[in-house]
């Protein structure tokens, strides 16, 4: 008996490494967000935001007020968001499409984008995102992720909302407009 405990207590021992070994999460689940899923015309909320993704399509070019113009494959976004508990730092900072495991950030080019704009609490504020994205992406089934405040959303929430890509419709340009404050009735 002295020689087979010694035995036992060794496998029991490796069996329970193992055991830690399958049930610890990766080191990218460890610090990774936490994913708050939603519809496209539903809000959704997560711990700093509320948004609602309104009407998306494609667009040969985007302009704003007559003074700027990009050509190309252009993916445009309406949505309104708003702050959920301050308006400290409150403001779309990340969106993202994730497109087939490609993940496309939203254009600094158009002034007008709603990312980066100030939210209320309380009160939509409505506007438009643009992702340009190589001419190659037109189908497919996409996911838009949206986080704030910080610009890697470890630890935090993110929105997600799927889009089904194929049935969009495809316009020769879209203007994006100034992001404006719902008004109350």
């Amino acid at each position: 008996m002295k020689k087979v405990l010694p035995w036992l207590t060794g496998a029991a021992l490796v069996l329970a490494a193992g055991t830690v070994a399958a049930v610890t999460p990766d080191p990218v689940a460890q610090d990774g967000p936490f994913l708050i899923r939603g519809a496209a015309d539903q809000p959704v909320a997560s711990r700093d935001l509320i948004v609602r993704v309104g009407e998306a399509r494609f667009a040969d070019r985007v302009t704003v007020d007559d003074e700027w113009h990009a050509d190309g494959n252009w993916f445009v976004v309406s949505l309104s968001a708003a702050a959920t508990q301050t308006e400290v730092d409150a403001a779309i900072r990340l969106m993202k499409l994730v497109v087939d495991g490609r993940e496309f950030i939203a254009s600094e080019r158009p002034s007008t984008s709603l990312i980066g704009v100030g939210l209320r609490v309380g009160t939509d504020t409505e506007g438009m995102v643009a992702f340009e994205l190589p001419e190659d992406i037109t189908t497919g089934d996409a996911e838009i992720r949206v986080s704030t405040p910080h610009s890697t959303p470890h630890l935090d929430d993110v929105i997600v909302v799927p889009l089904h890509l194929d049935d969009l419709p495809r316009e020769h340009s879209i203007e994006i407009a100034e992001p404006s404050i719902e008004e109350m009735p």
